[in-house]
């Protein structure tokens, strides 16, 4: 596989004769919309029927239940593990169900494709935003802790739930070493019962890093406790950050490189996001709030309003400006590309990592996973 950058006066006829390929294979890949227009610096991914696979990863992805079923089944084949958002709890350890819809289909659908499906536990409020207060009342008493637990196995063997996620988030410093001990009690209990535990961990560069995301989580006990770790490696770029990469390499290497001091590759998969955002400008803070875009979508906003897309060579980042056709409005994007994908697989590959996991999959971006499957053998 190769990547091929548009240049002035491209065309798919032009670039597919160039690369000896079918147009058709072109246009298929990359998900292009007639008439088949495209952005000048636009990345193609060039599939010549080669494959170069290094070592084989497992691959996750976070999916609602109401994603599209057609995503869904082409998505599958190139996952290991489906995780299924998102259940809830009460301060007493009751079990909620997710509120977007029945998950039933997704894990007989899973098991169709030879994926394992996981439970996502969260500690969500009833306005769906991440409550400490919740994580705060569960590790910090013994009976809630073991009620909870129960629960979880009760549905895990009713749905046919392979694994358990844990994702809590803004965890008090004060209940760091509590949140560990829960961990380590899930991880114990469902080894016991033939499932596995993994944990979801803000993106920390060292041990004493402050701030609400970072202070509750412990990287080394929270590596120990559970069986594997998915690093959330997509946190630089927000709905009301200012605008800027999603997931810039050169951070995710800072993450990476302290996570491996802490905890051993193999236990550790990258976070990779699947989206973008498109920041109106100016941006104000605090004011201005970005709209959560798909990759495929993209491309095509740039190729709507004659963008050429830039590459950010540090953060290894496509981006883009643009204004705004019926409202004059100057607007700025960030998303990825198969060359920002293609970074994070080199880096997988380099540190030798579990894997990856997705955040989310609720959009279809046929490059990325035909490129993953080119560097890798995905496990299942």
């Amino acid at each position: 596989m190769e990547i091929y950058v548009v240049a002035y006066g491209d065309s798919v006829d032009s670039i597919a004769a160039a690369f000896g390929i079918a147009v058709e294979t072109l246009i298929y890949d990359n998900q292009l919309v007639y008439p088949y227009e495209l952005a000048v610096g636009q990345a193609l991914l060039i599939d010549r029927n080669g494959r170069n696979p290094s070592g084989t990863v497992s691959v996750g992805g976070y999916a609602y239940p109401f994603i599209n079923f057609w995503v869904l089944e082409q998505t599958l084949p190139f996952l290991s593990e489906l995780y299924v958002f998102s259940y809830g709890f009460t301060a007493q350890g009751s079990l909620i169900p997710p509120p977007y819809g029945e998950d039933d289909w997704m894990i007989a659908q899973a098991l169709r494709f030879g994926t394992q499906p996981i439970l996502t536990l969260t500690p969500f409020d009833e306005y769906g935003n991440f409550n400490n207060q919740l994580i705060h009342s569960i590790v910090n008493h013994q009976a809630y802790t073991d009620y909870l637990i129960e629960n979880l196995l009760q549905i895990m063997y009713e749905k046919g739930y392979q694994g358990v996620d844990i994702d809590f988030e803004y965890i008090l410093a004060q209940d760091r070493d509590a949140f560990t001990a829960f961990v380590r009690q899930v991880a114990e209990t469902m080894r016991a019962n033939g499932f596995h535990t993994s944990v979801a961990l803000a993106p920390k560069t060292s041990s004493e890093q402050e701030g609400l995301l970072y202070e509750g989580k412990d990287y080394r006990g929270l590596g120990e406790a559970a069986d594997h770790v998915l690093l959330m490696t997509y946190e630089w770029g927000y709905t009301y950050s200012p605008p800027m990469a999603v997931a810039p390499i050169n951070q995710v290497r800072r993450v990476v490189e302290y996570a491996l001091t802490q905890i051993p590759a193999e236990k550790i998969a990258l976070g990779i996001p699947n989206y973008g955002y498109d920041w109106p400008l100016p941006y104000e803070r605090g004011v201005t709030k970005a709209r959560t875009i798909g990759n495929v979508e993209a491309v095509r906003i740039a190729v709507a309003n004659g963008a050429v897309i830039q590459f950010d060579e540090i953060a290894q980042s496509p981006n883009f400006r643009y204004t705004n056709a019926e409202g004059g409005s100057l607007h700025e994007v960030w998303f990825e590309d198969v060359r920002s994908l293609w970074a994070k697989f080199d880096l997988m590959r380099e540190y030798r990592l579990r894997g990856c996991g997705y955040w989310q999959i609720m959009q279809w971006f046929r490059a990325n996973w035909l490129l993953l499957e080119n560097r890798f053998y995905i496990l299942k």
